[in-house]
C-alpha cells in the first residue's frame, strides 16, 4: 500500500501564466521525476499517470504538468517548438525543487513524444540538477545537437514496431556519452497500447530511476 505524504495541486508561475501540475510525494521519498510531454494536459495522460503509479510503488515522488496551455496546445506547432518547451521544463525544474517539501530530492526527468527532446536539452543546462533522464518513445533526434553535453545516465524505450522512432532512437544512442541503455519492447507500437508492453516500458523506467536516483540502502544493496 502507497502512502502519500504530499499531494498537491501545483501552479508554476512563467512570464504572465501559470501552468498546473500535480505533484505527489510518498513517504520515504528520497527522489522526484519530472514528466516532460510535447501536448497540453499531459498531467491526465493515462500513459504517464500509469508509469507514475509504478513510481510511486517504489516511493518516488512524481511532478505531472502542462508544458502549453490548452490554447498553446490547439496550435499543433507548439508540440515541436523545442525551444519553447525546453525554457518551461526548465523554469519549472528551479520552481518545483525550490519547494520545501521537495528540498533534497534527488531529481529526473521522463520524456514521452518531443517532451523527451525537452528532457535532455534541460538535462543537458542543468546537469548539477538532473540525474536520470528516461525517453518512452519519444524522439531525442530532436536533441541530437546536444546529445553529447548531456551528462544524467539516460534511457531510451522504443517500441520494436516503432520502426521510424526506433531508428531515431539508435541514431541518438550512438551520440551519447553519458551512461546510457536503449531498451527495445518486444511487440510494441509507439503508443504502447499492446498487452504489457506499457508495463514492461514502466518497470523499466521505474528500475532505471531505483538504480540512478535511489541510495543502495533503499534499493537493497
Amino acid at each position: 500500500m502507497i502512502t502519500i505524504k504530499h499531494h498537491d495541486c501545483v501552479r508554476i508561475p512563467i512570464n504572465k501564466m501559470q501552468l498546473e501540475g500535480e505533484l505527489i510525494i510518498p513517504f520515504n521519498s528520497e527522489s522526484l521525476v519530472i514528466f516532460s510531454h510535447g501536448s497540453g494536459s499531459s498531467r491526465f495522460s493515462t500513459r504517464n499517470n500509469f508509469v507514475a503509479q509504478e513510481l510511486h510503488k517504489q516511493n518516488i515522488s512524481t511532478f505531472l504538468f502542462d508544458l502549453l496551455t490548452k490554447e498553446e496546445d490547439e496550435l499543433y506547432a507548439n508540440r515541436f517548438n523545442i525551444d519553447l518547451l525546453t525554457e518551461r521544463l526548465i523554469l519549472t525544474t528551479k520552481y518545483i525543487t525550490s519547494l520545501p517539501q521537495c528540498a533534497g530530492l534527488k531529481t529526473g526527468y521522463f520524456g514521452a513524444s518531443t517532451g523527451a527532446a525537452s528532457a535532455l536539452r534541460a538535462a543537458a543546462t542543468l546537469p548539477d540538477m538532473i540525474e536520470a533522464v528516461v525517453s518512452r518513445g519519444g524522439r531525442p533526434d530532436l536533441a541530437m545537437d546536444i546529445a553529447k553535453k548531456v551528462h544524467a545516465p539516460t534511457l531510451l524505450i522504443v517500441g520494436e514496431l516503432d520502426y521510424d522512432i526506433l531508428e531515431l532512437n539508435k541514431d541518438v544512442y550512438k551520440i551519447l556519452t553519458c551512461e546510457k541503455k536503449l531498451e527495445v519492447i518486444p511487440n510494441a507500437t509507439h503508443l504502447f497500447g499492446e498487452p504489457g508492453t506499457l508495463y514492461t516500458a514502466a518497470l523499466l523506467a521505474t528500475n532505471w530511476f531505483k538504480k540512478q536516483l535511489m541510495s543502495a540502502t533503499k534499493i537493497g544493496i
